[in-house]
């Protein structure tokens, strides 16, 4: 996926015309400083090319929840607490955030990143737009695509040994969307394509 030009300044243009919420209520506004972005969707949907150009558009950093997922049976729950409590309560706080990157691969933790407070910050993957980011988050994007073209993509890029864990985390990824109602509360809606659906 590649949004439309049109698109994606129209969504730059209004995180720019919003007002910071990172440090939190408690911090008076002229410390206010970050606009925090998350993007959100299901697998395979389109969340972290997208995620990828408003970055660029931005010139910011951009954290993965799937750095931060413990693997395929985690599922996304995991990975939002994890966003809350290593990235987003230290930001509320005024402090950098900081996590510690899972390696899927070798099945544990590595390196840790550091997440300073920027103008700017964009988080993508399932759970970005959980409950949690409501005070904070300037724009909430949902993207959403066709289970079948969805799974197509992610066996694509995962390869088709991973076509059973896949399947479970689609599983899991509905139940929490389910729960959290992420798809309603988001600000804008785009498809697969990368036009709006919805506002």
């Amino acid at each position: 996926m590649t949004v439309p030009d049109g698109v994606l300044t129209s969504l730059v243009e209004r995180v720019h015309g919003s007002e910071p919420r990172l440090p939190g209520p408690g911090a008076p506004a002229p410390w206010r400083t970050t606009r925090l972005v998350c993007v959100d969707g299901p697998a395979g949907s389109g969340k972290t090319t997208l995620a990828t150009q408003l970055a660029t558009r931005l010139a910011c950093q951009v954290v993965h929840l799937d750095d931060l997922y413990e693997g395929w049976e985690a599922g996304p729950d995991g990975g939002a607490r994890r966003l809350a409590g290593w990235v987003l309560e230290p930001l509320v706080e005024g402090r950098p955030g900081r996590y510690r990157r899972y390696d899927w691969y070798a099945g544990r933790y590595a390196e840790w990143r550091d997440v300073e407070p920027w103008p700017f910050l964009v988080v993508e993957g399932c759970g970005a737009a959980a409950r949690q980011v409501d005070p904070w988050a300037v724009l909430r994007v949902w993207v959403e695509a066709d289970d079948d073209e969805r799974l197509r993509r992610t066996l694509e890029r995962d390869g088709e040994d991973a076509r059973d864990h896949l399947l479970r985390w689609m599983a899991d990824e509905a139940g929490h969307y389910a729960r959290e109602r992420t798809r309603e509360r988001a600000d804008v809606r785009l498809d697969g394509r990368g036009d709006v659906v919805g506002r």
